[in-house]
């Protein structure tokens, strides 16, 4: 399987953060998310892969050197950031004219279906758009040149459940058109991640804490629901963090099979990955 994005030990540092080694892919014909708590560097890493941040270490897309081949690159890339957009004094029908200009392969009937499957107006100035409308203009714009990689900061952020839904098919509807197409997710909505992602990768504070394909991740991980003495006999190389409630411990393991074999423990919950992010985050060890 070839890889549309390679990332190899990845640092950028700043004077309050230090992104560290981080290192994963992006397999063609995949949804990947990315996720982490505020702060974390997801953006950051998007913004290196992008070149819009320099940093250190190699970042491969499409095989090719993001940096010596960033033009010939970025004419395949579709990007969702939520810091950058065209002039809020434009309408979308502005935006097609701009596009036709900018893009070789700008595709206007793709466009224009777009916006009415959005629902979204041509001739209405983009600042009078809701967040809403704005996101999806944003991801309309992203996907009409028929790129062959979307990059994504938090695309369905500010969207109620009927259109991050339609967002979500979307996405999975660009995937299933083109097996050599991926989509590298950054979101904190992390239930869309569960429905369409292929792998998650977490970073927290500037380290990557891993990259799993998702099936596996939510497969063998599990929460251990038990009472303290119960917990005293789990070796500590078995689970990964805990949480002392009220009444019981919760413990996070990553092989949850095992556990059950070698512990006599019946009582293990399959976890959500907010659940599994927030365990890495808030948990003990």
């Amino acid at each position: 399987m070839k890889n549309n994005i390679e990332l190899q030990n990845v640092s950028k540092a700043y004077k309050d953060f230090k992104l560290q080694n981080i290192s994963f892919d992006v397999p063609q014909g995949c949804i990947v998310g990315l996720i982490g708590e505020n702060g974390a560097g997801k953006t950051t890493t998007i913004k290196c892969i992008l070149n819009i941040t320099k940093a250190e270490g190699n970042i491969k897309i499409f095989g090719k050197d993001s940096k010596e081949n960033e033009k010939e690159i970025k004419e395949e890339i579709g990007v969702v950031l939520d810091d950058s957009f065209l002039s809020e004094y434009l309408t979308a029908k502005h935006i097609n004219s701009i596009m036709k200009d900018v893009y070789k392969t700008w595709d206007e009937n793709k466009y224009k279906n777009l916006l009415k499957q959005f629902q979204l107006p041509t001739n209405k100035l983009i600042k009078n758009f809701s967040s809403g409308m704005k996101m999806k203009l944003k991801i309309a714009t992203a996907i009409s040149h028929n790129p062959k990689l979307l990059i994504l900061d938090e695309p369905t952020s500010g969207l109620d459940p009927v259109v991050r839904n339609e967002i979500l098919d979307i996405f999975r509807n660009y995937i299933q058109e083109d097996e050599t197409r991926s989509i590298l997710l950054s979101t904190h909505i992390t239930t869309d991640l569960e429905h369409i992602s292929d792998y998650i990768v977490f970073i927290e504070k500037g380290k990557m804490v891993f990259h799993l394909p998702t099936d596996e991740l939510l497969e063998n991980y599990g929460i251990i629901k038990c009472s303290k003495e119960d917990f005293l006999r789990l070796d500590e190389k078995d689970y990964i963090k805990y949480k002392k409630e009220k009444y019981q411990y919760e413990v996070l393991t990553n092989n949850k099979n095992d556990i059950r074999k070698k512990y006599n423990i019946t009582t293990i919950d399959k976890p959500s990955i907010e659940d599994i992010m927030l365990f890495y985050i808030k948990g003990e060890k």
